[in-house]
Order: structure tokens, then sequence, then C-alpha cells
């Protein structure tokens, strides 16, 4: 047990620790923007008065319990610091349980004095740790910046247990699923739906909701509120129940399955003809999960455009800050809501090229890539195929969404903006592309790192980036990452092809810099 904790602490000492420190610094950071831009107890209180009249604020970060700066700053960064917690813990189950086990490593050190249960404890125990640490850290930072201690632990506390819960979600579902894989895309789908739920349930007042949600649990401790830690004893009577479970399926499975049935493939493959047509195999299903995703975010964001001209009607300064922000030429409040719409489709896609691309990764680190090669089929047939799929499959992604968000604006406004609303999504596609060449760079020159740099590198975007990055304070941070050159077509700022040209210039270069890497190197 003590040697498995050793390994899975060593192998999340790089990992783990950039999670924790965007935790940190993302607490720290909303407290100096609020600080700074928010400069005197009746701006607090306007702004406090805005949220709580708009849905779409009260779907970020829940009500706003006092116009203070701690409660303030809770609530800009509350939603987005407890998903990164509970996606961190998520992953750091399943990676050090299914993951092993999927690899034989696990059987290996099974067959030396090691319980069965210990590498699901150590686990356990990792992930626990990194949820602990973040909220430590970020209780720490914001009580030595000056803020209430009360409330500061109490958000600490928060994080926390919203990456314990969700660890024991990752145990749960590495029972249940034979394949890293698939045990990885039930956990975020629990975890989108939780989201999704805490969301609605605080923009529509619908609190039964919130507290369905494992995520809701966690802001409706209220820090520097009200706080109230007694909601910390449901997530974790929630967590010991789900631990609980996934021991008692632990113990009923064989080593090396999954509870949940798999469905052979067929016998023979009639269209697996050449190394295009297995890219497409391997990637469909993401791309359908993808697929349905987007569909899903489109149409719940889309829908709600109705309250944007709400917006109009605010103070002054709020009113201009925001279309300073996102308005564009037009300065419509509609047409800014729109272009919020596009920039978080376009920001969340940017992930689908990674992903596809670090298959590229997972089939050479499987030995499947090796096997593959050993026959007609040549290193840069194999890598082409993946980045053709990689890149069509970002570009219909944002094509859907940009069309499914103009549909349900068109059918809930009665202003048609299917045109305009593809148009504005499909003009991301060169800087989502050059995100996942930074990937393939990764795989094909720094093979060893290329998982946590394409990571990062997509981390820093969002963070960054148009939609995020103002909201924290890091202004004029934006202009380090591909999308901020795209133009606000929606808002009327007029098109250009030049910011365009270079960045698809750009990712050229890498991807042509990566498959020449990648036909020299050893595999493996």
């Amino acid at each position: 047990m003590t040697l498995l904790l050793k390994l899975a602490v060593r192998g999340e000492r790089v990992r783990s620790a950039v999670w924790i420190l965007a935790v940190v610094l993302l607490g720290a950071g909303l407290v100096s923007y609020i600080q700074g831009y928010f400069t005197t107890p009746e701006a607090l209180r306007t702004y406090a008065r805005v949220i709580s009249a708009n849905p779409i604020f009260l779907g970020l970060g829940g009500p706003v319990t006092e116009p203070s700066v701690g409660a303030m700053a809770a609530w800009r960064s509350g939603g987005l610091l407890f998903l990164l917690t509970a996606w961190m813990a998520l992953t750091i189950v399943i990676r050090h349980t299914r993951a092993e086990e999927e690899s034989g490593r696990q059987e290996l050190m099974l067959s030396g004095m090691i319980g069965r249960a210990a590498p699901l404890t150590a686990a356990l125990v990792t992930a626990a740790g990194a949820a602990l640490l973040a909220g430590a850290l970020t209780s720490a930072v914001l009580i030595a910046i000056g803020m209430e201690a009360a409330g500061s632990l109490a958000y600490g506390a928060a994080i926390t247990v919203a990456g314990w819960v969700f660890a024991a979600v990752g145990a749960v579902t590495s029972q249940l699923a034979q394949a890293a894989r698939t045990a990885t895309t039930l956990g975020l789908l629990v975890l989108g739906v939780s989201y999704v739920l805490r969301y609605l349930g605080d923009a529509s007042g619908v609190s039964l909701l919130t507290r369905l949600s494992p995520l809701g649990w966690s802001h409706l401790v209220r820090p520097y509120g009200t706080d109230r830690w007694w909601v910390l004893i449901v997530s974790l009577v929630a967590t010991a129940v789900l631990l609980v479970l996934a021991y008692g399926l632990s113990a009923r499975r064989d080593l090396d399955s999954g509870l949940l049935p798999v469905r052979p493939g067929p016998a023979t493959g009639p269209y697996l003809t050449g190394p295009f047509s297995l890219a497409w195999r391997l990637q469909r299903g993401m791309l359908a999960k993808w697929a349905v995703g987007v569909t899903a975010a489109a149409a719940l964001f889309s829908s709600l455009s109705s309250v944007a001209p709400r917006l109009a009607k605010q103070p002054g300064w709020v009113l201009d800050a925001f279309l300073q922000r996102y308005g564009g030429p037009s300065g419509d409040p509609v047409d800014a809501y729109l272009w919020i719409i596009v920039l978080l489709l376009a920001y969340t896609v940017a992930l689908y090229p990674v992903l596809a691309t670090l298959r590229l990764h997972q089939e050479e680190h499987s030995g499947h890539a090796e096997a593959l090669l050993s026959t007609a089929v040549s290193r840069l047939r194999w890598a082409v195929a993946h980045l053709v799929v990689g890149a069509l499959g970002t570009l219909v992604l944002l094509a859907l969404g940009g069309f499914v968000t103009g549909l349900v604006y068109t059918l809930i406004m009665g202003e048609p903006a299917v045109g305009r609303m593809l148009q504005a999504a499909l003009e991301h596609v060169p800087a989502a592309w050059l995100v996942g060449a930074v990937a393939a760079f990764a795989v094909g020159v720094l093979p060893r790192v290329s998982v946590a740099l394409s990571w990062t590198v997509w981390g820093v975007v969002i963070v960054v980036g148009d939609l995020m990055g103002p909201l924290i304070g890091l202004w004029g941070w934006s202009r380090i990452e591909p999308f901020h050159y795209t133009p606000n077509t929606v808002s009327g700022e007029p098109f250009s092809a030049a910011p365009m040209t270079v960045i698809l210039a750009l990712a050229a270069l890498l991807t042509a810099a990566a498959l020449i890497r990648l036909r020299s190197r050893d595999l493996g």
C-alpha cells in the first residue's frame, strides 16, 4: 500500500501541481480583480444587484450572499474552481486504477504481497490529498491577502469536498468500465450533468436542481456569506456512499474486467481498408459524444438569449464594460451575448483536436501503432490519418455549434441568425486547428511530455483568452492565444483573412515539424 501510494504521488507530482496551481492562482486572481475594479461599497452593491436580476449571471456562480469583496470573488471563481478540482480528482483516480489495470502493470504489482483493494486505496488517497491541498492553499493565500478567515476556510473546504466527491465517482466508474477511456467518459458525463443541473437551478431559481448537483453542494456552502458548514456533510456522506459502492464492486469483478457488458466488435472489417478508415473507426465514438455535448450546450445557452436585452437596462458603467468587452461595433447587448456563446463553444471545442491528436500518443504507448506499422502502412500515413480526422471533426463540431445556436435563437427571437452564427463559429476553426497543431508537435517532437504539454497549452488558451482572461484580471494576455485574433463578425466587425492566414501557416509549420520528426524517431 505504501509503495503504491509513493508511486501514485510520484506520478502526479507535476500534473497535479499544475491543476492545484491553477486553482490557487484563479482564486487569488479574482480577489485582486474585484478589489481593483469595484473600489467602493456602492459599486459592489450595484454589481450584486445586477447579478441578482440577471438569470445568465446567476447561472454562472449562483446567488450573491452579500456585496463584499470575498462574496463577489467567490461568486466569480467558485463555479470554475469547484469544477477544476473535481475534474482533477476524477482523472487521478481513473489514471491510477483502471488505466494501470488496462496496461497490465497492476496485475504485475498484485502478483506480489499487495492486497486487491490497495491500488484503489492509493489512488483515492492521492486524489483526496490533491483536492485537500488545492483547498488548503487557496484558503491560506486568501487569508494572507487579507480576506476573512472564516469565509476563506469555508471556501477552501467547499473546493476540497468537490474533489472528494468526484474522486469517489471516478472510483465507481473505474469498476464499471473495462477501459480507462470509457471510465473517464462516464465520470465526465456525471460531472457535466452536475454542472448543468447546478447552472439551471441557479439561473431559474429552482433550488431543487442545485441541491441535486454534487457541484451545487459546494456552491450552497456560500463562503463569505452565511458560511453553511453543515452543507459539507452532504458531500462527505455522498463520498462515503460512493466509496462503499466502489469497494463492493471491486470485490465482485475479475481483474482487468468491468461490470458493464462490453459489446464485441464485428467479426470482419470490410470498411477498414487503410489508416484513414481505421482512424475514423477509432475516433467516431468520441466525435459523436462531442457532437451531442456541443448541440446541448449551444441549445441551452442560445435559449437564454431572450434575457440578454435586460442588460440594456443595467447601470451605465455595467453596460459600458460589457459592451466594451464583447459588444463590437454594433454595441448591441444581444449581439454581445451571442458572441459570448460563440467564444464559449470555440474555446471548448479547441480541446477536441487535442484529444484526437493525443490518440496517436495512446496508440504508440499501447503498442498498437507498432503492430500496425509492421505492415505496409507508413508512419506518415498513420499520423496524417489521425490528424485529418481530428481536423475535420473540429470543423464539424464548430459548424454544428454555430448552426444550433443560430437556429434556436431564430426560433425564440424570430430574427434570422443561422447564417451569421454559422459564419462566426467557422471563423474560429483555424485557431482551434492551431491548438491541435501544438499537440501534434508535442506528440511528434516531445513524446514524453506530449500529454502534459498539450493540456497545458489548451488550459493557458482558456485562462488568458477573451472569455475568461478579463474576468480574472488578465488584461492584455489574450494576445498570446489565437482566438483573440478572430473578428467579432456577430457584432459587425469586418472579416479579415490576414490573421487566419497567419494562424493556418503556423498550424501547418507545427504539423510539418511533427511529421518530419515522427518519421525519424524511435517509437515508444
